[in-house]
């Protein structure tokens, strides 16, 4: 049961022109703040408690262990007002949530972002422009395309499938759509090994995700803690670009990277069981630097 003395406190801040609103929790009265505070970067669609309320109990988890937190709607989202926003455009609503952290929190001297999916590229994004910004904790983080997705499908999805009986029973049954699959199997044969490069720019203005990803690690200074579920192809497409030599290898082989796995867990780590785990990972890793 949660300790009473936990201090809850909501809030609302202006972010141009609209007002967000967000939960900070704060640890019991008999506890010190630590001076390095943790602000939930929330991944689209969905508002500041989570899946599975994962972010309500994160926040709890942290500031019990005397760790400030965060958590807030972005604007358009939740209970925020405002157009709707992209991940790739919330800059000021991270802006504003950390000026109004700081301000409720005066001891506050360094912030880590910590979001799941299309919510750590966000932060990742985001962190080297603002020097408050310590460390990163990465839960899955989107890298998407369509040359990755693919190559993610084939090497993870369709291999698990071999392997599964409920689809042979299928076969056996005659239940199985064969030319679907293979239609399938061949349109994403073709978008993973097509004639257009991953990383290609030529013909598009702005670099493609895993890139502009990639340089903005390396341009932030800040420790980071990657978590991925070993049951998910979002997870699986960032590990597969991870994995293959080159500017991504190198970044993530520097000893300011923490990566962790829970193997058999969802995308967005339903169990509470997972959801434990990913609290006890990030609380340890704060405290280790």
């Amino acid at each position: 049961m949660r300790d009473e003395r936990e201090q809850e406190r909501a809030l609302a801040f202006p972010c141009r022109g609209a007002w967000l609103y967000g939960i900070l929790s704060l640890p019991p009265a008999a506890i010190k703040p630590q001076p390095r505070g943790v602000l939930i970067v929330v991944g689209g669609p969905q508002y500041r408690a989570g899946s599975h309320r994962q972010f309500t109990l994160l926040a709890r988890d942290l500031a019990a262990a005397g760790i400030p937190a965060m958590r807030f709607d972005y604007r358009g989202m939740g209970d925020s007002e405002g157009e709707l926003q992209t991940f790739e455009n919330v800059d000021d609503d991270l802006r504003a949530a950390i000026d109004r952290f700081c301000a409720e929190v005066p001891g506050l001297q360094e912030v880590v972002l910590w979001g799941l999916c299309d919510g750590a590229s966000a932060a990742a994004m985001y962190a080297p422009q603002d020097a408050r910004v310590s460390g990163l904790v990465l839960l899955n983080p989107w890298v998407r395309t369509e040359e990755g997705a693919a190559r993610a499908t084939i090497k993870h999805y369709y291999k698990e499938r071999l392997f599964d009986a409920a689809l042979w029973k299928k076969v056996g049954s005659g239940q199985f759509d064969v030319k679907g699959s293979v239609r399938s199997l061949w349109d994403n044969v073709g978008k993973a090994f097509g004639s257009k490069a991953e990383g290609d720019t030529a013909c598009s203005e702005a670099a493609p995700l895993p890139e502009r990803m990639q340089g903005a690690l390396t341009r932030f200074s800040g420790r980071v803690l990657v978590v991925l579920s070993g049951a998910d192809l979002t997870a699986q497409e960032f590990a597969d670009l991870a994995s293959r030599p080159g500017a991504w290898q190198q970044l993530l082989g520097a000893a300011r990277f923490t990566r962790r796995q829970i193997d058999k867990a969802d995308h967005t780590f339903s169990r509470r069981s997972w959801q434990d785990q990913v609290s006890s990972w990030t609380r340890d890793w704060l405290r280790s630097w």
